[in-house]
């Protein structure tokens, strides 16, 4: 039957033939509802009369139906079928909803907008919504900088990595061993971004020391005292152990008494609260390495020792020109007497140089001089010349400090030679001689008191000799 209607409604309409549309569209046709039930009744409908009116009985009900569900929106959908009617084709483009159709698609609700107007897209919501104060996105593309007032723009210091670490912190290490200051070692750090990599510090400069002096280990002491609490953590001050001990393989082979060293070191640290007092104890029994184990060993015996000494300040000895003067005389006096016995000048020369004082090397050069004064013989004197020529051409001694030391000789050689006689002629020569070696100037050599200025003339008989 659907089909029919189809044919019907799509064919070409002939003479004589009802079309559907407009009996769908005017309810008053030429014929009526009284009409057809009387056609009905006398039995006289043709195939196309019977049709039309099946198809004006649906499409009043669908018109029923839409006005009702407006009203109740509890009703059925229109999708669902009248009972006892046949259904119609889902492909009908009648039976379908529009889609642009602002109503609910499933018949229900009374056709309003959703959420009331304030949702969808590009709808900025419903009228009279108040929305909370948001705070600008730098990364918005709308972000206007010049209307949020004024702008803090932060430093953004990239991390380094391991290349980087090493070449960045062995200038500062090595600059820290001239100068002292940990302060300023503190505020270059905290320029750094060091990252994770923060504990390599310590061991970085725990090995530049092991291959330096005495006072570099007591610096490098200091440095990490001064540093632990602030920059660097005891947890980093572990790790940092913990990596050296476990490298002591490889740092024996340029420091053979590494082993000894670092013990002083963890001992040091652990009497100034840079480590933990636990620190040896988390080793008891678990290391397998030798040179490791020597290393515990010395830092738990160091550690053992009386009350007295348990701050460890003086583990490495006191360096440099921390030393009181005194010592620092006898043991200048001490090295030149040892090596007018050896006569060796490299030894010396060691000697002079773990001293650490290039500023009061004008003290040997005065205590030498006063030696060849008081010796007798020649074999002082010409073994002097050839020390502070040797110290002269490896410049181990300044100009400035030869100058002084010899000064400081001229200045009390009239107190000098109430104990020595002869010390006028002796430093005559040995000035001479220095000055024939290029060990000092020519200005320093005629600076030099004679005795001239005390000889005369015997009698005017003697034609103007000097006489001694």
């Amino acid at each position: 039957m659907a089909t029919e209607i189809e044919a019907w409604t799509t064919g070409p309409q002939n003479e004589g033939v009802f079309s559907l549309k407009q009996d769908l569209e005017d309810e008053d046709g030429p014929y009526g509802i009284e009409d057809l039930n009387e056609l009905e009744v006398n039995g006289n409908w043709t195939p196309q009369e019977k049709a039309l009116h099946e198809a004006r009985l649906k499409a009043k009900a669908k018109r029923r139906l839409r006005k009702s569900s407006s009203r109740d929106s509890t009703r059925e959908s229109l999708s669902e079928t009248v009972p006892g009617e046949p259904s119609t084709d889902p492909n009908s483009p009648k039976g379908k909803n529009a889609v642009n159709d602002r109503k609910s698609r499933t018949g229900k609700g009374r056709g309003l907008p959703k959420k009331g107007g304030a949702g969808g897209k590009g709808v900025w919501g419903a009228a009279g919504m108040v929305y909370e104060l948001e705070e600008p996105d730098s990364k918005d593309p709308n972000y206007d900088e010049s209307a949020q007032g004024d702008t803090v723009y932060a430093t953004v210091v990239p991390e380094l990595d391991e290349r980087e670490l090493e070449k960045t912190i062995n200038p500062i290490v090595q600059e820290y061993f001239e100068h002292g200051d940990t302060k300023e070692v503190e505020m270059l750090l905290r320029e750094l971004n060091l990252g994770h990599h923060k504990y390599e510090f310590s061991s970085l400069a725990v090995s530049l020391s092991l291959e330096g002096k005495a006072s570099h280990r007591e610096l490098t002491s200091r440095l990490l005292s001064d540093l632990c609490g602030k920059v660097l953590s005891e947890n980093d001050m572990s790790r940092a152990f913990d990596k050296m001990l476990k490298e002591l393989p490889d740092l024996i082979l340029d420091t053979p008494e590494a082993p000894q060293m670092l013990g002083q070191f963890i001992a040091r640290a652990i009497a100034d609260h840079a480590l933990p007092m636990n620190f040896l104890d988390c080793y008891k029994g678990k290391v397998d390495c030798d040179h490791a184990r020597a290393a515990l060993d010395r830092a738990s015996v160091l550690l053992s020792m009386k009350r007295e000494i348990l701050q460890l300040d003086n583990v490495w000895g006191v360096g440099g020109g921390q030393r009181p003067v005194r010592h620092l005389i006898k043991e200048m006096n001490l090295l030149l007497k040892e090596y007018l016995v050896s006569g060796e000048l490299s030894e010396a020369e060691h000697c002079l140089r773990d001293l650490e004082v290039p500023h009061f090397h004008h003290e040997l050069v005065y205590e030498a001089v006063i030696m060849v004064l008081e010796s007798t013989g020649n074999t002082a004197l010409q073994m002097m010349v050839k020390l502070l020529k040797a110290f002269w051409q490896t410049g181990l001694i300044t100009l400035d400090q030869m100058n002084r030391g010899f000064q400081r000789v001229y200045d009390e050689l009239p107190e000098i030679s109430l104990d020595v006689p002869h010390a006028q002629s002796i430093m005559e020569t040995f000035v001479d001689l220095c000055f024939q070696e290029s060990v000092i100037t020519k200005q320093l050599r005629d600076s030099c008191p004679t005795s001239r200025g005390r000889k005369r003339f015997v009698s005017e008989g003697d034609g103007g000799i000097v006489k001694s």
